[in-house]
C-alpha cells in the first residue's frame, strides 16, 4: 500500500543516467554495441534497464558506428549524444555526457553512468543503487575487486569534477580520490560480468 502523496512535499529528485556506448571496440574488430544476447544488442539491454530504472532523461553518449547505432534506440526514451572527439577515450565522452546533461536538464539531483557491456545488469538492480544512493546521499560506486567502479552514482555536485575528465579512466579518476564520507561501495556480482570477462 503506498502512502498518501504530501501536498507539502516537492517534486522527487531528478534522476538522470549517462551510458557510455562511443568507444571503436577495436579489439573486437566489430561494434561491441550491437553483439547480441538474448536477441538484443548490448546497447539496447543497457538503455533499457537506465530507462526502465525511473532515469530520466538517460543520455546516450556514442561515437564511432553512431549511424548503426542510433537504430538500436528506436522508441525509447532516450537522447543520443554524438561525441565527434570519441577516440581521445572514455574520459572525452563522459565529459561530452556531463556537457549535454548539464544542459538539457540543469536541475539533475543524481546522475547514473552506466557503460553498455556488463549485460546482466537490470533495472531492478540499478533501482537498488539508486535506493541506497537515496539513503546514504553519499557517492555510490559497485565494487569491483578493491576498486569502486561503473554503475556508479553521483549527486549533481560532482559533476563540475566529472566535466574535467580525460584519457582513457573516465570516472574511475574521481572515484579514487573520494573518502569514505563521500564513497559507498555497493556489491553487485553481476557488473563484474562483461564482455571482456
Amino acid at each position: 500500500m503506498s502512502l498518501p502523496e504530501s501536498k507539502t512535499a516537492g517534486p522527487a529528485p531528478q534522476r538522470a543516467a549517462i551510458l557510455l556506448a562511443a568507444g571503436a571496440s577495436t579489439r573486437l574488430g566489430r561494434p561491441k554495441q550491437l553483439i547480441q544476447l538474448g536477441g538484443k544488442s548490448l546497447l539496447r539491454h543497457a538503455a533499457e534497464a537506465a530507462v526502465d530504472s525511473g532515469a530520466s532523461p538517460v543520455l546516450v553518449v556514442l561515437g564511432q558506428d553512431s549511424d548503426l547505432l542510433v537504430p538500436e534506440l528506436a522508441g525509447l526514451a532516450v537522447t543520443p549524444v554524438q561525441n565527434p572527439d570519441w577516440q581521445e577515450g572514455m574520459g572525452r565522452s563522459l565529459r561530452c555526457g556531463v556537457e549535454a546533461l548539464q544542459r538539457e536538464a540543469p536541475r539533475a539531483a543524481v546522475v547514473l553512468l552506466m557503460v553498455c557491456d556488463q549485460p546482466r545488469i537490470t533495472a531492478a538492480r540499478l533501482k537498488n543503487l539508486w535506493d541506497r544512493q537515496a539513503a546514504t546521499g553519499k557517492v555510490m560506486a559497485v565494487r569491483h575487486g578493491d576498486h569502486p567502479g561503473v554503475p556508479a552514482i553521483f549527486p549533481a555536485k560532482y559533476l563540475p569534477e566529472l566535466a574535467k575528465s580525460s584519457g582513457d579512466k573516465g570516472a574511475r579518476s574521481l572515484l579514487g580520490t573520494l573518502s569514505a564520507t563521500e564513497l559507498d561501495l555497493f556489491d553487485l556480482p553481476e557488473a563484474g560480468w562483461d564482455l571482456d570477462t
